[in-house]
C-alpha cells in the first residue's frame, strides 16, 4: 500500500479518518501494518501489502 492511498481511503463503517500504524515498510510501499478508525476505533489489517478494508461483521 503506498501512503497516497490515506488521501482517499476512510473507515468502511462510519467514514471516519483512519490512523496509519506501521509495521513493515519497503521502499514507498507499507507491506504489514493496521488503518485505525478514529471516530469508531475499529482496526484493518494491511498485509503483503494490501488493505483489508472489509467490516469485520461480515
Amino acid at each position: 500500500m503506498k501512503r497516497d492511498l490515506m488521501d482517499i481511503i476512510c473507515c468502511p463503517v462510519c467514514k471516519g479518518d483512519l490512523e496509519l500504524k506501521v509495521k513493515r515498510e519497503e521502499d514507498d510501499e507499507i507491506i504489514e501494518g493496521e488503518l485505525i478508525c478514529k471516530k469508531c476505533n475499529v482496526s484493518y489489517e494491511i498485509k503483503d501489502g494490501i488493505p483489508n478494508l472489509l467490516p469485520k461483521n461480515l
